[in-house]
């Protein structure tokens, strides 16, 4: 009760003012119900605390846990005013029968210890679990709950099975994604062996420079309190015109070239994507166990959706135990990275309207948490599909037991042309009958001059990329795009599953890039993208060893697969478009066959789409006919 007569007097006697009329009004409903214990300095069996907020029912009876652990700052001051996001979420756990605790991960902001982008140690959370079971206000279950980076760290914390840990909420979790199957991301560090640029930009704002002041060891908690008023330990950066300052080469200075802070970028990014450093952290791969039941959340427009998928489906298919294999469940909403609860009536992500695309997030969620930490028996297993999904173009939700749905059937179109499908003007097709003749495709890709990437399957870039669904025509009159699309539908078709491409590639370089993007073409012309991914070449037979290629040899390339739920409606197109860069979505290849991170000068390729009997290019797209 000390810590709550401490915490409780400072906010009274410092709320104050007409504009914090909101703020003040969430902190005494809070005050009213719950006791408030903040900066608690959790103990880590290193001896490393990690402040911890901590809210909780005015009651003699033993609660569950909500349980968030986050890089982020989630202090109660900015900037010497009082915030309520946290509150507010604290708040509504309350009132709903929940402990509500919030963590800062080790080396972030007031806990101790050095931070790293992998979470080290994962016992981290395990210890925490520990702690929190063993308080006398405690029932001994927990569930974690975050999105992005508050997300990633519980994959890997859930395959060391701690009792306690009974449920999980995972949302827009890519970040914590290792290696998945055909996906080796690495934290969304890679897409196909390609670098994606969003960790540059994220991590000039988030990594703690070793040279930034320090609390001292052991502080206490009054004085943490006391400090949290005025001094939050969050860094104030410039901001940065990422437009230009990801254009910068190396790619390793980049962040040292507007004066950001060192830390661990400059030894992330010359890692390779099967390297040691990626399997001794916090990331899950498919090697690891898990045996927690999970309420997954997805987004079309994520960075991260296709391996995100991947994961749900490796966990349904080998978790030990049953119960658990059964009890996975699913949402894909039709929005942009974490913007789950931003859907609205009429909710546009990028140019396009994907229209009522709202849920009750906040009761699924808490009646998901229900279930698992209170033993209530509201038959939310049983209910709820195994799979809920937003069909974009039909603007509708949707349910199945699996994913893909189970009605999903592969669909083959096949690239063709005379050799001419250069730009959306060229005569670049798709169609269902494997060519004869091989027309190669031909365009030059300059490192210097890369596609640009508009819309997208993005987070993280600043004004880099703007993410979302947005009309392609402009950027299709580029030569160095090939341009393929179906005839008009006859009829509508729906797509929704993972989509397969295999590209036969000749160059006069040792190492490329391709990529790829799929689009709903419209009657009038407007072309959507759907969803993109790219293949860097070297990586073509697998993560473990660079292969280079010989000029003029075609060689097979199975891009790594892209995911979606569209309807092409009657009248509607097909369109593919195929490249060798979407910058800087992904890093650039300079074509040389180096390191790409280190250097400064690319060399121009000249790069053949191959598409014949004898070297099939193709697209297989998963029609869904109910």
């Amino acid at each position: 009760m000390k810590a709550f007569k401490i915490i409780a007097l400072l906010l009274l006697l410092t709320v104050s003012g007409h504009s914090w009329a909101q703020e003040k009004n969430i902190l005494e409903q809070l005050l009213e119900i719950a006791i408030v214990d903040q900066k608690v300095m959790m103990p880590m069996r290193d001896g490393v605390r990690l402040a911890t907020d901590i809210y909780r029912p005015k009651t003699d009876n033993p609660v569950p846990i909500i349980f968030s652990k986050t890089p982020y700052n989630f202090n109660s001051y900015r900037d010497g005013e009082l915030v309520s996001r946290t509150m507010q979420t604290a708040l509504e756990a309350v009132k709903r029968g929940y402990a509500y605790v919030v963590q800062n991960e080790r080396g972030r902001f007031f806990s101790e210890g050095e931070w790293d982008i992998l979470g080290i140690p994962i016992t981290d959370g395990y210890d925490a679990f520990t702690w929190m079971a063993d308080q006398t206000w405690s029932n001994g279950k927990i569930g974690t709950i975050g999105c992005s980076s508050t997300a990633e760290w519980q994959m890997a914390v859930a395959a060391l099975n701690h009792p306690a840990h009974a449920a999980m909420v995972p949302q827009g979790y890519g970040a914590g994604v290792g290696r998945i199957g055909k996906y080796f991301e690495q934290g969304n560090w890679y897409r196909g062996g390609a670098g994606q640029m969003l960790f540059t930009a994220w991590l000039y704002g988030t990594q703690h420079d070793p040279m930034a002041p320090k609390l001292p060891e052991g502080i206490s908690q009054e004085d943490l309190l006391r400090l949290q008023k005025f001094y939050d330990m969050a860094p104030r950066y410039p901001r940065v015109d990422w437009k230009e300052g990801l254009s910068h080469l190396p790619v390793q200075d980049i962040i040292r070239n507007v004066d950001g802070p060192k830390g661990i970028y400059e030894e992330m990014i010359t890692r390779k994507p099967n390297s040691p450093e990626w399997y001794e952290g916090g990331l899950f791969h498919d090697d690891m166990d898990f045996e927690k039941p999970s309420f997954w959340f997805v987004s079309w427009y994520d960075v991260s959706s296709s391996p995100n998928l991947a994961l749900y489906n490796h966990v349904r298919e080998n978790a030990k135990d049953p119960k658990v294999r059964d009890n996975q469940f699913l949402v894909i909403a039709p929005t942009l990275h974490c913007s789950f609860t931003r859907a609205t009536e009429n909710t546009i992500v990028g140019e396009r309207s994907m229209g009522d695309a709202r849920l009750p997030y906040n009761d699924m969620t808490y009646a998901w948490f229900d279930y698992w930490l209170k033993g209530e028996s509201n038959n939310v297993t049983k209910e709820m599909p195994k799979v809920t999904y937003f069909t974009m173009g039909a603007n509708k939700w949707q349910y199945s037991d699996t994913w893909p749905p189970k009605e999903a059937q592969m669909v083959t179109y096949f690239l063709d042309s005379k050799g001419n499908a250069n730009s959306r003007l060229g005569d670049g097709k798709l169609v269902t009958s494997r060519p004869g003749k091989d027309n190669p495709d031909t365009f030059k890709y300059d490192p210097m001059d890369p596609v640009n990437s508009y819309g997208g399957n993005v987070c993280c870039t600043g004004n880099a990329v703007q993410g979302g669904s947005f009309d392609q025509q402009e950027m299709e009159l580029r030569k160095d795009i090939l341009v393929y699309t179906s005839e008009e539908l006859t009829e509508g078709v729906e797509v929704s599953g993972f989509i397969e491409s295999k590209l036969f590639l000749s160059s006069d370089v040792k190492d490329t890039d391709l990529t790829i993007k799929l689009i709903d073409v419209y009657p009038d012309g407007t072309a959507y993208n759907l969803d993109e991914t790219i293949q860097r070449v070297r990586y073509r037979e697998g993560y473990e060893k660079e292969v280079f290629m010989e000029s003029g040899k075609v060689y097979e390339v199975n891009m790594t697969p892209m995911s979606t739920s569209n309807y092409f409606e009657k009248g509607h197109k097909i369109r593919i478009e195929v490249s060798s860069s979407n910058f800087p979505r992904f890093d650039r290849n300079m074509n040389t066959g180096g390191n790409n991170y280190d250097e400064t000068e690319g060399v121009i390729a000249t790069n053949s789409i191959h598409h014949s009997r004898n070297y099939p290019s193709s697209v297989s797209l998963p029609f869904v006919k109910k």
